[in-house]
């Protein structure tokens, strides 16, 4: 069974850097790609970034792209996403998921998913 527990949310002033995390059940990180979703209120679930199991790099949605990172570490199946320069247009609920495909950017492609942690942020 995995389990995933997303931390690190609350308010932020636009142009913070927060960083979230998402702890995973034992060997998660290594054999699932991992992604980070987004949920603002009335609007469906969207794709935020993700990497593969696999290996290589992250890839990221347009609209986060050279603002947020995603990184992990092996040793404490953890991953992390670093906002910077956030937006109000940021403000949701942040999901962590992951998915036994590679190069997945869909909601239904991920098999498993945290209860998520919300971001909001003020002008």
């Amino acid at each position: 069974q995995v389990q995933l527990v997303e931390s690190g949310g609350g308010l932020v002033q636009a142009g913070g850097s927060p960083r979230l995390s998402c702890a995973a059940s034992r060997r998660t990180v290594t054999t699932y790609t991992m992604g980070w979703f987004r949920q603002a209120p009335g609007k469906e679930r969207e794709f935020v970034a993700a990497i593969n199991w696999s290996g290589g790099s992250a890839y990221y949605a347009d609209s986060v792209k050279g603002r947020f990172t995603l990184s992990r570490d092996y040793a404490k199946n953890t991953v992390w996403l670093q906002m910077d320069s956030l937006k109000p247009e940021d403000t949701a609920v942040y999901y962590c998921a992951a998915s036994a495909a590679v190069a997945v950017t869909s909601v239904p492609q991920y098999n498993y998913w945290g209860q998520g942690t919300q971001v909001t942020v003020s002008s």
